[in-house]
Order: structure tokens, then sequence, then C-alpha cells
């Protein structure tokens, strides 16, 4: 059976070997996690002659060209309506809070984390209503959490089936009992893969940033 991400797979490794693209070039072209796209490519060297290094430069220069002005185009549809969007008041408070808590260091991703349900509940709610990709749920917890009752948990506060919350123990994680700060739900994130999405969102924070 083929795996759904084979014909982005092949793809990357033609882009590698044919255009001689850098991993910052896949990046900009497919719009995957830099992770992914290693893994695929990891094993495939770019020749280093002279003429393919300024041939890749180019191409790597126009992708980079159209990548940038497109997501302008979706900065400048954010910039647009979020005067309207404001109106609802807890539109806003999910901006503020994506701009404390949220992942801001890639400009393909929209992501927020926290243990706080109710903040967790306000994210997801925007941020399903604006994603055109598939959200993610990932669920960090303690040695001695039960997962499957966090799941349940998490499930019930967003209204989703449990079975899509991915899971990953802490990597400090210890036992809970005599802490005194501790994320009794453990920790969950929203995420999904979005360059149309994070690009007006920053154009949202932006705007507020601009009020202060």
């Amino acid at each position: 059976m083929a795996h759904r991400y084979d014909h982005l797979r092949e793809k990357a490794i033609k882009l590698r070997t044919e255009q001689n693209m850098t991993i910052d070039d896949l990046i900009e072209c497919l719009q995957l996690p830099r992770a992914t796209l290693y893994y695929w490519i990891k094993d495939i060297p770019i020749p280093r002659t002279q003429k393919q290094t300024l041939d890749q430069r180019r191409k790597a220069d126009l992708i980079r060209q159209k990548a940038a002005a497109v997501r302008q185009q979706w900065y400048q549809e954010g910039a647009a309506e979020v005067q309207s969007l404001l109106q609802d008041l807890t539109f806003r408070d999910f901006v503020v809070l994506y701009m404390a808590e949220g992942y801001k260091r890639n400009r393909n991703v929209v992501s927020f984390v926290n243990s706080d349900p109710h903040m967790v509940k306000i994210a997801n709610k925007w941020i399903k209503q604006f994603a055109t990709n598939k959200l993610a749920y990932r669920l960090q917890y303690h040695t001695d959490h039960d997962v499957d009752e966090l799941k349940n948990y998490w499930a019930g506060i967003l209204g989703i089936e449990p079975a899509i919350i991915s899971v990953m123990r802490k990597s400090n994680s210890n036992q809970l009992a005599g802490r005194k700060y501790r994320s009794v739900y453990g920790l969950l994130t929203v995420s999904t893969g979005d360059t149309q999405f994070r690009s007006r969102l920053q154009a949202w924070i932006d705007h507020i940033k601009a009020q202060w």
C-alpha cells in the first residue's frame, strides 16, 4: 500500500538530485518540517561543482522570492480582516495568548502548548476555525500520570476523539508526588502545518502589538 507522503518524498528526492536544493530550499518549496525532509534526503549529497552551485543559488533565490511574495499576500489578507475579527473578544484573547505561549520560530506552523484547559480550549477553537490543514494533538505527561485518563480528559475538553491524541513522556519526567508546581493534566499541544494561517496570524499579532 502506498504511503500518503510517498509522492512528496519522491518530489523532495528529485529536487535534491536534479536541482541541487538544500534543506532550506526544500522547506520553502514543499512546506514540510525540516526533520521530515532531512530524513528523506540526508544520504543524498549535492555535487559541488561551481556551475551547479551557481544554478542552485539562482533557483533557490527564485523559490524564496516566490514564497515570500505569497506569504506577503496572505499577511495583507490578515491585516485587512483583523478589525472585523476583533469584534469577537475571544479572538483577541487567542492572539494575545499565542504571543505568549505559541510557537513562533517556524513561519509554516501554528502550534500552541499549555497545561491550562481554558487556554488550550480557546486556542483550539480558533486554530480549528482558521486552519486549512489537519490539526494534530500531542500530550506530554509525567511518569505517574494515567495516560488514558488524561487523553479522555482532554478529548472531553476539546470535543475530539481520544485516539487522535499522540503521547510523549516529558524528558525531565519524575513522579508528581511532593512537587509544588506541576502540570496536573500534562501539557497538550495543538498544531497544524499551515503557512497561510501562520502569515495571517502574524498580521493579527502585529496589529495588536501596534495598539500597545
